[in-house]
């Protein structure tokens, strides 16, 4: 590696001979070799470092630099540097160097130079030192390149853009064997060194008029210098051709001694150098000062004085003085900021102070200076509160801090905003660099301190799960943890809490980390901390109180409960006695009723934690005593305290109603105050509102002397018992006997009222059972058995099914068959579009339209023909090679993740194409929910996928043609999006297209024209006014003014209906559009959080309205938007008044506004803008939608419970198209190789053809037509039935999901035939006979009605046999299904397996939500069938238009042209009869007529020596051109009329024939027209 030598070596490493020794010429030419590499390595190390400031950035060492730069990167940076808006980062090609370091050059790289050189040419540097590409990328010439290096170093410096190169010749060293190496490298290569001396001169030369003015100024002041006098020298200097920039008069004595010295020591280096150089080598500026060398010094001697008037001025003390002289560009400092002028005075003149000699060099200003504008900046951006600003400026390097984490400036931006809260609260204006450094360090202990805890958080974890409580007391007195109030007595109880609390968080679904963090082991220890106060509290409680009891001390009950109690309010000292008694009482109870008496309490906190307590020893432990004997004869608490609150209770009631106002606040103050205090109130209110009975309660009071008397008679009755009973017993049986005759008389003639009450009665009964069964949390089982029967499939649910599945078939088959009708009909289009240019197509027409009419006819035979052979025959290999087919096309259907990945693989033409058959034939067009979901899913999956990997700028989504944005807009513009289309615009579109008064023409050119066209025709004559305008002469004109005022009017009444149209009908837009438009949003939003809220709702806009609204309304006949008649079409006027609605909507979407080119439509910006406030609130709700699974109450479990598997129509060719696809692309899209994709690629190998893939007898080997069978045969549809390769089976490893839902269809058999109240009862309860024989009944019925059932819809074979169990071996398989499900979390023993019963449920009342979208979907189905067969109807008219078309053609041609030699109706002479028609013509006749327009190599003057025969053959249209050469045939060529008429429709004017022969297309038709057709 280089090194620089101290200032007295500054001499070459090798040189000129300075001893007297003698050398040989070999030795001399070894040494001037030796010095050639040294000096060219000298020249590396100035490019390297040069470049090193250039771009802020370190070069590989000088001796790897030419490998380095090969590349080309850092070369490209460079140019960037120089001219950033020619070079951008982005065209930089391997930037970061990751392809280079990994797999060597590319041969992009080369891009790199030419950036390079194409930005020096951009600045105009000479092109004489340019090197060419392959001299860098090939290393042809790499000292070139570093000489172009040099060049352009001087150049920069000279336009001030870059700093001067250095000298480093003689500076520095290299070892012996580098330079060996060196000269090694060059002599291999064989290259010229260029003079690098000499480029000043070649510059000087290269320059024009102007920059040899400069050149002699230049002269001129190196002559002044050397005569050393001042004047003269700034004179010279002040000269405008020597273009030099802060010169001051008044350091001329400082110019003149600089440059002197610069001058002698330039020179001097040049003597060292030159005495091995002639002197014609020389360069004049290897002696002479350059004009960069010369404003280098004059900047220095500048920079010297600012630095002198720098420190003048600090030590003056004025900031606004100081800040001048900082911002004088003589400094070479950084920028300064005013608002921190005070900051820099105070700054600088510390640091000056602290400084030996009272100065502060250039060196030190320059860093200081550099570090306190940045802390300016950051204290700016701390007044501002900008956050974002804060964290940039902290991550600046100019600022210096030290410690600065980068993880961490989010925080210490926010500890710096406190701070400068503080600071300004103080009238502090500006935060210092030591201020901003102690807050680091403060937020860096912060951190410290944190991380320190969260270890100890982790050792108080560890410990609880160990579960040994001194350990965890241990932990939690750990100085770094924190935690308060530790004692080490509840160390066991501090175990227990908080094992609970971690054990909560474990089972805690919501939680997201399964540890207990630093607040939550605080709490838990604060928790038991307040137990074991509580704890000691009850204790003394209990301990007094029995005591008190013991000694029968009644005196001190009142102080022992006071003391005691928790809440002294509930004691009242007039119940002292009260107490004592009701105490006494309950304590004599337990005594008599206590077998053991022992020494030790026992008291249970919140019902899980005990606490023990011994009364003679004084022991406490929360931890059960080895001997632990109960003492029963004593009150525990909760019995005490219940006997308070009793006693108390009883004295409020009694005294509350004549109680004082200061005694009724005592009473409040109780806890069951309030509580008595409104029943008081309420039989207060009571009694005050029902005085009137009050009164005759006491009037009956009244009557005690009649009651004396009423006992009086009751006693005599007494004493007659048994004949009074007698008497009774014969009366009350009369009247019962009575009563019960006429009830039952009365029951007998309401029979039918008595049914209905008793229905109504049973109709309540249910509904209340429903109701609770849906809206009950945890319904019970005996509700669940009522309406268990509501989970069988009917006959209607199964016919249902079938019908769906029907009609979906048919909608897609029909979506098909009308894509390629619709494909077969534009192709129709054109060739009657070529019919009309040329009537011999004729017979093509006719030949296409018989395809179309077999293509309707043949597929359904062949179909057919193909069921019972092929991949469907009912060999175990086909049948095999069938299931993995459909296990691979359900993995495709259910995992979008495959097909995204598949769809950026293709070629965007094919992704299309992929997309419009394979995919959207996958989903069924999404024919049902299931699908739709599905496919809504890939729709999301693949445009997250594309804005991740493709969207650069919010703005791509608007600019590019997104492939999943143009797949869901085709989609929803297909069939079931159409009918959305035609409800939304089609009215709207019909009344703009009827209105013939309607006339929009906003152009003020046409309107013009059409004004003078009207003037002429009403009057008849010319008008004198120009018919050729401009727009701003046609708008001066009042008449186009008022026309175009009416047709603006016109258009905002129009505009405004289609607008109320779309944003009044938001549910008719597709949900699917509105949640990828939601999709978009949020993907969009999240690559880009900085991207506004109208950025986005215009990106939402551009895809609801642009790409799917816009272009129905301006072709709504190309949509199906409106019904045309076959032949129909929509005019010029019409389709303009569309084309401007559609105009306005799009720019009022998009919120742009009528400038430039449409400024006469300026008044409508207004407009502009109240619409899109409408358009944004629109967009904003349209993507305001449900996800999709609660949209369609879908999950990943819905395959596994649905009656029938999905079902897919796919034709043979797109089964093998994509098989193909997926193992083309296997690897990027399955990179796994465990991945089920790449298993079940495997098990299908390779991909088969179609005759493959039908099996052998599909095809007669012998047919003829064996290509065109096979070509329909492709395109069969058949049907696959999806299934996962998973599915359900016995012996299967199965999930817990899997076993909830066999387990629970068990359970709805067991609960059918055996009643109970929970589940545990009827599984732990023996079945009857009579239940077993019920059972096996109900599944005999099952079973025939399973048989009736459709393959596709019937059940698993597991399923089956576990329905054929008896009724104790199912109740025995719930147990261990149960167990099994208990240990996965399923269900729980504890509640008895609710969670299950609650399932069973769910599905119960999800079976009545799917009964009624599958009928919602039918109709949608039968509706989307009868719009396709609409459409259908309208291609079959228009097929019959042409039919209609065509005959009229043909009948003509008979009519016309009897003799023409084409029969279309296969009659007249026989094929090969007539004779064939021979046209002569040579090449000059031909080029005189325009047909041959010239001959490759051959000149116009020997086209009379060439000949062209044409001749016409038997086939129609079909001609065969012999060219011969002085008569000798040289070459055949077939030209076929089809052929040149399509190019002739493509617009192609030019052809070739025999590959030399350029003809117009054009005149060779008409030529063939006239001379074969008559025409």
């Amino acid at each position: 590696m280089p090194h620089e030598e101290l200032p007295s070596l500054q001499r070459p490493r090798y040189g000129s001979i300075v001893d007297d020794e003698r050398l040989s010429a070999e030795e001399m030419d070894e040494r001037r070799r030796q010095n050639i590499a040294y000096e060219y390595l000298c020249h590396l190390e100035e490019a390297k470092r040069w470049m090193e400031v250039c771009l802020v950035e370190e070069l590989p060492p000088t001796t790897e630099l030419e490998e380095g730069l090969r590349n080309g990167v850092y070369l490209a940076k460079l140019a960037k540097f120089f001219a950033p808006t020619l070079v951008s980062e982005k065209k930089i090609y391997d930037v970061e160097q990751t392809r280079y370091k990994k797999s060597g050059l590319h041969f992009r790289h080369t891009d790199n130079t030419v950036q390079w050189l194409r930005a020096m040419e951009s600045i105009g540097l000479p092109k004489i030192f340019y090197p060419e590409t392959t001299d860098v990328y090939d290393r042809k010439n790499i000292p070139r390149m570093i000489y172009c290096i040099h060049a352009l170093s001087l150049y920069l410096f000279k336009l001030g853009i870059a700093p001067q190169i250095q000298d480093l010749l003689g500076k520095v060293d290299f070892t012996e064997e580098e330079i060996s190496n060196m000269r090694k490298e060059l002599e291999k290569y064989g290259i010229q060194m260029p003079s690098f001396s000499k480029i000043g001169g070649i510059l000087a030369n290269e320059l024009s008029v102007d920059e040899a003015a400069l050149h002699a100024a230049v002269i001129a002041i190196n002559e002044a210098i050397e005569k050393r006098i001042a004047e003269q020298t700034i004179t010279t200097l002040r000269n405008p051709n020597a273009v030099l920039t802060f010169v001051d008069e008044n350091l001329a004595q400082e110019y003149q001694k600089e440059l002197w010295e610069a001058k002698k020591a330039k020179e001097e280096n040049a003597r060292l150098k030159n005495n091995c150089i002639s002197e014609e080598e020389r360069d004049a500026y290897e002696e002479l000062l350059t004009q960069a060398e010369i404003q280098g010094n004059i900047n220095k001697v500048n920079r010297l004085a600012a630095v002198d008037h720098i420190n003048a001025v600090i030590r003056e003390g004025d900031p606004e003085n100081t800040l001048l002289a900082l911002k004088k560009p003589e400094a070479q400092l950084p920028a300064v900021y005013a608002f921190g002028a005070a900051m820099y005075q105070n700054e600088l003149f510390n640091l000056q102070k602290q400084n030996a000699m009272n100065y502060l060099v250039h060196e030190e200003l320059l860093i200081a200076v550099e570090m306190l504008s940045a802390v300016a900046l950051l204290n700016q951006a701390l007044e501002t509160n900008d956050l974002v600003s804060v964290q940039n400026q902290l991550r600046s390097p100019t600022i210096g801090f030290n410690n600065l984490g980068e993880t961490y400036v989010e925080r210490y931006a926010n500890a710096l905003l406190s701070i400068k809260l503080k600071a300004l609260a103080q009238r502090q204006e500006n935060l210092s660099w030591n201020e901003i450094q102690n807050c680091i360090d403060m937020v860096n202990i912060q951190i410290q301190e944190e991380n320190d805890r969260i270890v100890a958080v982790g050792y108080i974890n560890e410990a609880i799960d160990e579960g040994n409580p001194l350990r965890t007391v241990e932990s939690l007195q750990l100085p770094t943890a924190k935690i308060k109030d530790v004692d080490t007595d509840c160390a066991q109880h501090y175990q227990d809490v908080l094992s609970h609390a971690k054990s909560q968080k474990l089972v805690d679904p919501e939680s997201a980390s399964k540890i207990l963090w630093l607040d939550e082991i605080q709490h838990a220890v604060y928790e038991a901390n307040m137990h074991s106060d509580k704890a000691k509290q009850w204790v003394t409680l209990v301990v007094d109180v029995n005591q008190c009891l013991e000694k029968e001390n009644r005196s001190d009950i009142l102080s022992v409960l006071k003391s005691s109690v928790c809440n002294t309010n509930e004691i009242f000292p007039e119940c002292a006695d009260r107490y004592y008694d009701a105490l006494a009482k309950k304590k004599e109870q337990k005594s008599e009723s206590a077998s053991t008496e022992g020494s030790w309490l026992k008291l249970t906190l919140q019902e899980k934690y005990d606490y023990y307590y011994n009364v003679d020893s004084k022991e406490r432990s929360w931890v059960p005593p080895e001997s632990c004997l109960p003492k029963e004869s004593w009150l525990m608490e909760k019995e005490i305290e219940d006997i308070i609150e009793e006693v108390t209770a009883d004295y409020i009631r009694e005294m509350m109603w004549f109680a004082s106002e200061d005694l009724l606040l005592r009473f409040q103050a109780t806890s069951s105050g309030p509580l008595l205090r409104k029943e008081y109130e309420a039989r207060k209110s009571f009694l005050y509102e029902q005085e009137e009975h009050v009164v005759k309660i006491q009037a009956f009071w009244k009557g005690h002397k009649q009651r004396v008397a009423y006992i009086s008679r009751r006693q005599t009755f007494m004493d007659h018992i048994p004949s009074i009973v007698k008497i009774q017993s014969w009366f009350r049986m009369v009247t019962a006997r009575k009563n019960y005759l006429s009830r039952l008389q009365y029951f007998r003639d309401h029979k039918n009222e008595i049914v209905k009450i008793q229905s109504l009665l049973r109709a309540n009964k249910a509904r209340d059972d429903y109701k609770t069964l849906v809206g009950s949390e945890n319904p019970p089982l005996t509700v669940i058995r009522k309406f268990v029967h509501l989970l069988d499939q009917s006959d209607l649910d199964f016919q249902e099914e079938l019908e769906v599945a029907r009609l979906r078939g048919e909608v897609v088959t029909k979506i098909r068959g009308n894509q390629q009708l619709e494909k077969d009909l534009n192709l129709m289009d054109i060739k009657i579009g070529l019919l009309v240019k040329n009537r011999i197509t004729l017979e093509d027409v006719i030949s296409h339209r018989t395809k179309m009419n077999k293509k309707k006819g043949g597929e359904m035979q062949i179909l057919n023909s193909t069921d019972h052979q092929g991949i469907k025959s009912l060999s175990k290999e086909r049948r095999k090679t069938l299931e993995t087919y459909q296990q691979l096309f359900y993995l495709l259907q259910t995992n979008p993740s495959y097909l995204a990945k598949l769809i950026f693989q293709m070629p965007q033409n094919k992704s299309t194409k992929f997309m419009d058959t394979v995919i959207f034939t996958l989903y069924n067009y999404a024919s049902n929910q299931r699908e739709e979901y599905l496919l809504l899913k890939l729709f999301k999956t693949a445009l997250e996928e594309e804005i991740k990997s493709k969207v650069d700028q919010v703005q791509d989504i608007v600019t590019g043609n997104p492939t999943v944005i143009k797949m869901v807009v085709s989609f929803n513009r297909g069939a079931r999006g159409q009918n959305t289309l035609r409800q939304l615009l089609a009215p709207l579109v019909k009344e703009i297209i009827d209105d013939k008064s309607l006339i929009i023409n906003t152009n003020p050119v046409e309107v013009y024209k059409a004004w003078v066209n009207q003037l002429e025709t009403q009057t008849g004559e010319a008008s004198n006014l120009p018919y050729d305008v401009t727009t701003e002469q046609a708008l001066t004109y009042p008449e186009v003014k008022n026309k175009l005022e009416a047709s603006n009017e016109n258009l905002q009444r129009v505009t405004t209906k289609v607008l109320h149209s779309i944003t009044s009908s938001l549910d008719l837009l597709p949900y699917g559009l509105r949640y990828i438009a939601k999709v978009l949003k949020n993907s969009i939003h999240e690559k880009f959080p900085d991207a506004t809220e109208d950025e986005l709702l215009k990106i939402v806009g551009n895809l609801l309205y642009y790409r799917y609204m816009n272009p129905a309304i301006v072709a709504p006949d190309g949509f199906d938007i409106i019904d045309m008649t076959a032949g129909g079409q929509i005019n010029s006027d019409q389709r303009r008044n569309l084309g401007s609605v559609a105009k306005v909507l799009q720019h009022a979407a998009s919120n742009k506004l009528f400038e430039g080119e449409n400024e006469h439509l300026s008044s409508m910006n207004n407009y502009l803008s109240e619409t899109y406030q409408k358009f944004r609130k629109y967009f904003k709700e349209a993507c305001d939608v449900p996800e999709p699974e609660e949209k369609f109450n879908m999950d990943k479990y819905t395959d596994v419970v649905t009656v029938s598997k999905p079902v897919i129509y796919i034709s043979i060719e797109e089964i093998i198209s994509t098989h193909s696809l997926l193992l083309e692309h296997q690897d990027a899209i399955a990179p796994e190789k465990h991945d089920l994709l790449n298993e079940l690629l495997e098990l299908l190998g390779e991909v088969p053809n179609v005759e493959s893939f039908l099996g052998e007898g599909a095809i007669d080997p012998n047919d003829p037509n064996k290509a065109n069978t096979l070509s329909q045969l492709s395109k069969t549809e058949i049907s696959l039935f999806l299934t996962s390769k998973y599915d359900l089976g016995d012996g299967e490893a199965i999930d817990g999901q899997s076993l909830m839902i066999k387990t629970k269809m068990l359970i709805i058999d067991v609960i059918r035939n055996q009643p109970g109240n929970t589940l545990t009862e009827i599984l732990e309860t023996p079945a009857t006979t009579q239940q077993e024989t019920d059972h096996a009944t109900d599944m005999v019925s099952r079973a025939i009605k399973d048989s009736k059932t459709p393959e596709e819809m019937k059940h698993s074979q597991s399923m089956v046999e576990d329905a054929q169990l008896p009724l104790e071996q199912k109740k025995r398989k719930i147990q261990r299904n149960l167990r099994t499900l208990e240990q996965t979390g399923h269900v729980s023993s504890k509640n008895k397996y609710q969670d299950i019963l609650n399932q069973i449920a769910k599905d119960i009342r999800n079976q009545r939500i799917y009964r009624k979208l599958r009928k919602a979907e039918l109709a949608k189905l039968q509706q989307t069938l009868k719009a396709l067969n609409a459409k259908a109807a309208f291609y079959e008219e228009q097929i019959n238009y042409y039919d209609t078309y065509i005959k009229t053609c043909l009948d003509n041609l008979k009519i016309k042209n009897s003799r023409r030699s084409i029969k279309l109706d296969g009659k007249g002479e026989p094929k090969g009869a007539r004779r064939a028609k021979l046209v002569k013509y040579t090449a000059a006749k031909l080029h005189e007529k325009g047909v041959l327009l010239g001959i490759d190599e051959l000149q116009t003057n020997q086209f009379k020596n060439v000949t062209f025969d044409i001749i016409s053959t038997e086939d129609v249209g079909i001609f065969d051109v012999k060219s011969k050469f002085l008569g000798v045939e040289m070459e055949k060529v077939q030209l076929n009329i089809q052929d040149l008429l399509e190019m002739q429709y493509e617009g192609v004017a030019v052809m070739k024939m025999f590959d030399k022969v350029k003809v117009n297309v054009n005149l060779l038709i008409y030529l063939l027209n006239k001379k074969f057709y008559g025409k």
